[in-house]
């Protein structure tokens, strides 16, 4: 397989490992699914090492020790890692194109709204961002209103 192809795999099983993690610790997820979560994150890890030793300098494996949170915020690092190499020309650039264009947007739903868990992402994803430009937009308006 191409380097390049198994990197976007392996950040696409980040990406997922990610969100089942999350999901099973708002679900109070137990001993089996944490260890589950750590074992996916260090094999990931392991082969992503393999293909480009500029990994190793920065992520180390999780302890067994670490909690659901913990994994899905180091798979969602190590996945950002890989970011500028697997984003040209994938779903998720639609996603993240989608947040201020609303022609993306369209054509987002209309291609990828089938799975839910994908629209929730996006919005997971997007809700610091839409909520910095309200607050910039109330500002505005306040500023509008006292100069009246």
């Amino acid at each position: 397989m191409e380097r390049a192809q198994e990197i976007a795999k392996l950040v696409n099983v980040l990406r997922r490992t990610a969100r089942m993690a999350q999901q099973a610790a708002w679900a109070g997820g137990d001993a089996d699914s944490v260890a589950f979560c750590i074992k996916q994150h260090n094999k990931v890890l392991e082969r992503l090492t393999e293909l480009d030793e500029a990994a190793a300098g920065v992520f180390e494996p999780l302890g067994d020790d670490a909690n659901l949170t913990v994994v899905a915020m180091a798979c969602r690092q190590l996945a950002a890692f890989y970011e500028d190499e697997v984003s040209h020309g994938s779903k998720w650039e639609r996603i993240y194109g989608a947040a201020f264009d609303t022609g993306s947007f369209k054509e987002f739903w209309r291609q990828s709204a089938k799975d839910i868990e994908d629209f929730g992402e996006f919005i997971r994803e997007n809700l610091d961002a839409w909520a910095a430009m309200r607050k910039k937009g109330e500002g505005k308006e306040e500023k509008k209103e006292g100069e009246a």
